[in-house]
Formats: C-alpha cells, sequence, structure tokens
C-alpha cells in the first residue's frame, strides 16, 4: 500500500537530515534498535516546515475522516513542544485556510511568572476551550499526562494528542524478551483518556517506505524488531 504523499515527503525529509538513521542504537530501555529517529534535528528553515507541515496534513486527514473531531488550540508542552505548536498553527492555515485559520497555540511556562499578567500558560487561554497536544514522541507518557494536568487545571478540554513518530512498541519491562504482549504507551494512552492519538509516521510506514525502495537488510532487521516488540494495541 502506498504511502500518503505528506508521509512519504516527510520520510526524505528524515533521511536526507539524518533524523532518521539505520543501524545499530541502544535506546533509553536498553533495546538494541536498528533504527532511531531525533525529530531534534528539525532546527533548520526547510525541516521545520517539513514537520510542521506534515503536523498539519496529519491534522486535516483525520479531521476530513472524523468531522467530530474539533479543537481550538494546539498546545506545546516546554520545551520541546513549543516550536511544534507555534509552527503547525501556522502551516494549518496553509492546508485549509477556512477551516483551520483561526486556531491557536499555547504553551506553559517550566515557572509560573510573577509579574505582568503573572501564571504559567502563554498563548492563548485555555479555559473553555478544546485542547490538542503537539509533541514529538511518546516514550513512557510521563510528559503527556504533566500535560493533561496542566490543560485541566487551566480550565481546558484535552481531546487529542499528535506525534511525529509511533513505534509501536509494547512498554519496555524487567523482563522484556519473555514474549509477554503489553500495549505501547500511546495504547495506554489511548485506553486511558478515551481520546485520538495521531502520529505522522509508524513503524509500519517506514518498513512500507523501505520495502518500495528494495533496501533488503534494513527492511529485514526492522521487521524482526516489530515482530519482537510489537504492541497488542
Amino acid at each position: 500500500m502506498a504511502l500518503q504523499e505528506y508521509k512519504e515527503n516527510f520520510i526524505k525529509a528524515c533521511v536526507s537530515s539524518e533524523a532518521l538513521k539505520f543501524g545499530t542504537f541502544t535506546l533509553k530501555s536498553k533495546r538494541i534498535s536498528p533504527y532511531f529517529l531525533n525529530a531534534g534535528f528539525f532546527h533548520r528553515a526547510d525541516l521545520v516546515r517539513s514537520i510542521s507541515t506534515a503536523y498539519a496534513q496529519t491534522l486535516k486527514s483525520y479531521s476530513d475522516v472524523h468531522p467530530d473531531f474539533e479543537f481550538d488550540i494546539l498546545f506545546g508542552p516546554a520545551y520541546k513542544g513549543i516550536p511544534l505548536a507555534a509552527t503547525t498553527v501556522d502551516k494549518l492555515a496553509d492546508v485549509d485556510l477556512e477551516k483551520f485559520g483561526m486556531k491557536s497555540y499555547s504553551f506553559n511556562r517550566k515557572e509560573a511568572k510573577d509579574h505582568g499578567e503573572g501564571g504559567n500558560i502563554v498563548g492563548a487561554s485555555l479555559k473553555g476551550k478544546k485542547i490538542v497536544i503537539v509533541d514529538d514522541v511518546i516514550t513512557a507518557g510521563t510528559a503527556i499526562r504533566e500535560a493533561i494536568e496542566i490543560i485541566k487545571a487551566e480550565g481546558g478540554e484535552f481531546v487529542g494528542i499528535i506525534v511525529a513518530f509511533d513505534r509501536q512498541e509494547k512498554t519496555p519491562s524487567a523482563t522484556d524478551d519473555d514474549g509477554t504482549p503489553r500495549p505501547s504507551a500511546i495504547g495506554e494512552l489511548r485506553k486511558q483518556y478515551g481520546v485520538p492519538v495521531l502520529a505522522i509516521l509508524t513503524l509500519d510506514d517506514i518498513i512500507e517506505y523501505l520495502r518500495a525502495l528494495g533496501n533488503e537488510e534494513d527492511l529485514k532487521r526492522l521487521d524482526a524488531y516489530r515482530e519482537k516488540y510489537k504492541a497488542s494495541d
């Protein structure tokens, strides 16, 4: 199955910038992964445009299929989520000005401001608004849960999450290689909060891209990794 154009363009940008690499990488979980994606590489103007456009296209694609999915604000958790929220709102206006032109962004301060208007929220007020959290990846879900609590404390309604990449692998455990089925961190968030968790790319997308290229060596290693650690959700 061919990838959507915006997904393929984003993968190409990841590979050309070396944000996506293939090889042998030790993850924080101690798993040995045949690939690694570092969204922090998207700091150059053309790459910022690439990732923010891909976020915007992902939101548009989902909302086209689910017209009841509505949001007012993209919330970027400090610090990595801040530029992602701001640049994605800009690209939302490009992909559909009529539908998304009035969307806003907001982010939190790490330390509350004690002068001027005060508070720890910068940008649009969250009170009474529908909020989608934007971040690069979800590892354990701790940072996302903290953001959800901030939204609730500010009187906002949390309605979804969007990330750059879903590894589609089960959460780590002390007996990581015992074959026990477990959900992914993203799957746990979906179940706990009952909201959509969107991703520009998944591991399945990258595997399909390699398959189309005929890259048999890396494809075999990613297939084996997926089979070993695939999530139950």
